[in-house]
């Protein structure tokens, strides 16, 4: 009763590839881009209507279509709840994760926004998978990467100290070290958030722990950008 049901199958037959060809060639894009705003209009409780129509899309062959969903997954999660969002969307958002970098960056750029979304048990599966986000097709992407050092900021508040310690402060050292300046000086701030993340829990031995870690791989670097990445970590805290 909340959309006329001529008009609501007539926006689901849009996934039809015989539409696409007599239509409009990029008519599974404006599905998947509307999509949102469907599933909001109908609810949580008529999901179902748009779940086959939503994976149908999820695997279309256009990686512009995967993009469009991978950009607002999150905020299709809002929509659906945690139950839902992790029986239906969870296994779509890792299909993502593993697609084309113009597909993982729509992921990448909320992905703080979604994991804060799951149960902190499902949150911790992601933990390792984090580290891949370092790896693009195209070496010359360092906005991948930046981005991905901006998300880290804001996803340490998702784990605890260890998880911190144990997962993300390697990616952190790893960024440090990229070629690219931006990459570097966002990568500081992330490091510096790390330490405050550790005192702020009273983890002081994690915390000296890391400190003694930047100081013998960067202070005590043979190559000037090392200890210059050192001073730089002090400047910023």
């Amino acid at each position: 009763d909340i959309i006329p049901q001529p008009l609501l199958d007539q926006y689901l037959s849009m996934t039809d590839p015989a539409r696409a060809q007599t239509v409009d060639t990029e008519i599974a894009k404006h599905c998947a881009y509307s999509l949102p705003g469907v599933a909001l209009t109908l609810g949580r409780q008529n999901w179902h209507c748009l779940k086959d129509t939503y994976e149908t899309l999820a695997s279309d062959v256009q990686w512009k279509v995967r993009r469009t969903l991978a950009f607002s997954i999150h905020e299709l999660a809002v929509i659906l709840g945690d139950q839902l969002t992790a029986a239906d969307l969870v296994p779509i958002f890792n299909g993502f994760l593993k697609d084309l970098d113009e597909v993982r960056i729509g992921v990448l750029k909320h992905l703080y926004d979604f994991l804060k979304l799951l149960h902190a048990d499902k949150r911790r599966e992601y933990l390792y998978q984090l580290q891949e986000f370092v790896v693009t097709d195209n070496s010359r992407n360092w906005r991948f990467r930046y981005e991905l050092a901006e998300q880290l900021i804001l996803i340490l508040e998702l784990y605890n100290p260890n998880d911190v310690y144990d997962y993300l402060r390697h990616i952190a050292l790893t960024l440090c070290s990229d070629k690219v300046s931006e990459v570097r000086w966002i990568s500081f701030k992330l490091v510096v958030a790390i330490l405050q993340k550790f005192y702020a829990n009273s983890a002081n031995a994690l915390g000296l722990n890391f400190i003694n870690e930047l100081v013998v791989r960067f202070r005590h670097c043979s190559k000037w950008v090392g200890r210059q990445a050192f001073a730089f970590i002090c400047q910023v805290g």
